[in-house]
């Protein structure tokens, strides 16, 4: 059993992996970088405690969530381990490895999962990845979408070089709200939720603010939103204003907070990404058109709106787990669309 170094001794544990020569870095330390999430004193967070608690308390907890969180540094070890700790989050209807689990890539080239158990009391786990070779790798590892991360370390040959990450081209993120399909339920892992996609083809850093089930464009949440410095927003909330009556007071209530502080950014209005509409929904993406409606007739020329029956192109009627939530096929048909839109008007 060997023993995981830390900058801060008293933060040192013990590891299972056999490996002879392994060394552990906490992911905190230079020249790892942290994008998407930052580490609160306790746990990896996507919000301030102090403004998600002032959100509502499903937000707050949910804010503990990982979507978006990405670790990125450069390597030539044969392998890469890592060491988690924190509350794991199993659903029925969404695989571990997307609820639980850290995925590799080496720049855009997906290369594994690092694994979960399959287990309900799991405090964190650990897991390595061996592909062998001595070349220097642009290292991406992905954060859980639906479980809190409270320490991260990663496991490398002690005698490989470590160097800090080649910088985003575009180091303004892409901001995203929504609701649960945002947040990545239910990605096999969390390199396939759609706006994973949109960082691999424009390389740009992202910001993941969606909250399942509880997106609700509360006004300050709305002011968050429009206090970060970011390249574009994307909002796409619809599934969880609860009435037709609350979309209507919110979704371009939202709009102008944001805009308001952000007078020349794109931003990009989406409805449900469903094929196939009832009454209801049809009704609810006319009150997202007339949002994008009112901004053009008052001069915004940096509005826009994609139909979330456009976002199914590639994957028709079978993109989804249960009639809501999106396979990989059906991020991936929202990923590739949301990248030919971004393209086609030169908005990255």
């Amino acid at each position: 059993m060997s023993e995981i170094g830390s900058i801060d001794k008293n933060l040192k544990v013990e590891t299972e992996i056999k490996k002879e020569g392994i060394k552990f870095y906490n992911a905190l330390e230079e020249p790892f970088k942290i994008y998407g999430v930052f580490h609160n004193g306790e746990r990896y967070v996507r919000m301030p405690e102090e403004i998600s608690k002032t959100v509502s308390n499903a937000v707050h907890m949910l804010s503990k969530n990982t979507a978006g969180g990405r670790v990125r540094f450069r390597t030539n070890s044969p392998y890469i381990a890592i060491h988690r700790k924190g509350e794991m989050g199993l659903m029925p209807h969404m695989p571990s490895t997307g609820s639980e689990g850290f995925d590799l890539y080496f720049g855009t080239r997906y290369i594994k999962t690092f694994i979960p158990p399959a287990t309900l009391n799991a405090d964190g786990y650990e897991s390595i990845i061996e592909y062998g070779g001595s070349e220097m790798r642009e290292v991406t590892i992905n954060f859980p979408l639906y479980s809190n991360v409270r320490e991260l370390y990663i496991g490398l040959d002690e005698n490989a070089v470590v160097e800090a990450p080649t910088a985003y081209k575009i180091e303004k993120p892409v901001v995203f709200y929504g609701s649960s399909i945002t947040q990545g339920g239910c990605a096999s892992r969390p390199g396939t939720c759609y706006q994973a996609y949109v960082t691999r083809q424009f390389d740009c850093d992202h910001i993941n603010l969606g909250f399942s089930g509880n997106a609700k464009a509360e006004v300050e949440m709305a002011e968050y939103v429009a206090g970060l410095d970011m390249s574009t927003f994307v909002y796409d909330y619809d599934h969880n204003a609860p009435t037709l009556s609350h979309l209507i007071e919110t979704h371009e209530r939202m709009y102008k907070i944001v805009r308001e502080k952000h007078p020349e950014i794109p931003i990009i209005m989406m409805s449900r990404p469903k094929l196939y509409l009832d009454a209801e929904e049809e009704q609810r993406v006319e009150i997202i058109k007339k949002t994008l409606d009112n901004a053009k007739a008052a001069g915004d020329k940096n509005i826009y709106f994609i139909d979330g029956r456009d976002l199914c192109k590639y994957c028709g009627n079978e993109g989804t787990v249960d009639g809501c939530h999106p396979t990989d096929f059906g991020f991936a048909s929202m990923g590739m669309v949301l990248c030919e839109f971004i393209e086609e008007n030169g908005l990255l």
